[in-house]
């Protein structure tokens, strides 16, 4: 919904607008134009002419750098967005994976011509076991999600050669939703384990459905509502009598890197997310990568292409009889291997615990800051992210988490993650990051109380916020249920 009459691109044409500076196309008709064209794209434009918008070079570069000023991002916005880690990523990480020797190569190239990126991968690979206290990684898996579904695969064939059959995965209630989606798309049955209140697992619950049918639990740590597991090798220690695995989804790595290795608490196998941790700008799709990191026991099952080093050589291991098999094309995202190996060379291992403990010092910060505003249902020391719950009495009914998100836009702040995880009431889940400075937290603080105190003398006054920005309010459940398949402009 336009708040404004802001033209579109194809309101701005005007007839003949890009004619004189390049030479036609031609005419789809006329003769020779099939050749440039095809013959089947030639008949195709004859008959149905693309209606595309007119307009000189400029007026295009204008219109959409004008559009690109009014997106939200992380180079322009502080991006508190709750669980996706949204942090600013080092300029010298994109210049790397650009060089044309990163970026240029041929997935299909013989090892012989790309000794330098196998090079690469296998060291990033060494350096994410290490850094997981695990045995090996495969950096095949396209993202955090897919590598959920590639490491229960490699449970699943684990159990197999035992002939074991295990089906059920125990999912904490707090549990990031890719957790079950991914044990259904693997055949295995998703179980919901309590959180406490203290907002981790009840250990007694986990216990009770823990037995001979169990393939793993599925556990974050620190947790969707930003707690470390102080249990954590007490719950290690239930998973493993039962003869069942410890999955880490690490999808909040970013918390714990360099202070404490998954493995070490008792750990089977775990995905990491590059694209959030180690320096790759996402959102809107992508790109992603989800390494999966192994202790020794699953190390024979895991995806082939593997990079191996063989003497002074680097080359792709496909000989492993009990792997799983290829899960993607190729051997992985290879751009996102080049910033990741890049981020982690960069910090060393000093760097990147001090990254860890800027995240959740920033994290704690702004909790301290904020709960006198909203309550804080998890009242604790929290790791990189917090959950705020725009529920007390008196806010009842009223759907403040959202109106507050949409409000903050106007301070140009982009909202944080709001309504998630479920077992919060107006949840707004806010991760700072470690890469934002003292004063733009402040300023974010500052913002809040304003909003806060909008709402307390006018419980009303924020229904239609945003209230300056170019799209108002949009209705997000029709957009859900009618997605437009495809947008046409109007004839004119």
């Amino acid at each position: 919904m336009k708040r404004n009459s802001e033209p579109t691109i194809f309101e701005k044409s005007r007839p003949g607008a890009n004619e004189g500076r390049y030479t036609p196309a031609p005419d789809p008709a006329s003769p020779g134009a099939a050749e440039l064209l095809g013959e089947s794209a030639g008949d195709v434009l004859a008959e149905t002419p693309l209606p595309l918008p007119q307009l000189g070079e400029l007026d295009v570069v204008r219109h959409y750098t004008h559009l690109a000023g009014k997106n939200f991002s992380v180079d322009a916005n502080f991006y508190p967005l709750g669980s996706c880690t949204m942090k600013y990523n080092p300029r010298v990480n994109e210049w790397a994976a650009a060089q044309a020797g990163m970026a240029d190569l041929h997935p299909l190239a013989p090892a012989s011509a790309v000794q330098g990126a196998l090079k690469l991968m296998y060291d990033l690979r060494t350096y994410l076991a290490e850094i997981a206290g695990l045995a090996e990684v495969t950096l095949a898996p396209a993202a955090g999600a897919h590598g959920e579904l590639t490491g229960l695969q490699v449970i699943t064939a684990y159990y197999k050669s035992r002939g074991e059959n295990r089906t059920k995965v125990l999912v904490p209630d707090s549990a990031h939703g890719t957790n079950p989606a991914s044990c259904t798309i693997c055949g295995m049955s998703a179980v919901a384990v309590r959180s406490g209140r203290d907002g981790r697992i009840d250990l007694d619950d986990l216990a009770g459905k823990l037995d001979n049918s169990t393939a793993a639990l599925m556990i974050t740590n620190p947790n969707t509502l930003g707690l470390f597991e102080s249990d954590i090798a007490a719950i290690a220690a239930l998973v493993h009598s039962a003869g069942a695995q410890l999955y880490l989804d690490g999808a909040n790595m970013n918390a714990i890197v360099g202070i404490v290795r998954p493995g070490e608490f008792g750990t089977d196998a775990m995905h990491f997310n590059l694209h959030k941790t180690f320096s790759t700008p996402h959102g809107a799709g992508g790109p992603g990568s989800g390494p999966v990191a192994v202790a020794k026991h699953l190390t024979p099952f895991l995806p082939v292409p593997q990079v191996v080093r063989k003497g002074q050589a680097y080359e792709l291991d496909c000989a492993r009889p009990d792997s799983i098999g290829m899960v993607r094309s190729f051997a992985g995202q290879f751009g996102v291997c080049v910033r990741a190996w890049c981020t982690i060379r960069t910090h060393g291992p000093e760097g990147l615990r001090r990254m860890s403990e800027t995240a959740v010092l920033n994290a704690n910060y702004l909790a301290a800051a904020l709960r006198d505003l909203l309550p804080l249902p998890y009242d604790d020391h929290c790791m990189h992210e917090f959950v705020l719950s725009a529920h007390p009495a008196s806010y009842e009914g009223h759907g403040l988490a959202g109106q507050i998100a949409k409000r903050l836009i106007d301070y140009g702040f982009h909202p944080p993650t709001v309504y998630f995880p479920l077992i919060v009431p107006e949840a707004m889940m806010i991760e700072p990051t470690e890469t934002e400075s003292l004063e733009m937290l402040d300023a974010f603080v500052a913002a809040f109380r304003v909003i806060v105190a909008e709402f307390e003398a006018d419980p009303g006054s924020l229904v239609h916020a945003p209230f300056d920005a170019s799209v108002a309010r949009v209705d997000e459940v029709a957009a859900a249920r009618k997605p437009v398949l495809r947008w046409r402009p109007t004839r004119q």
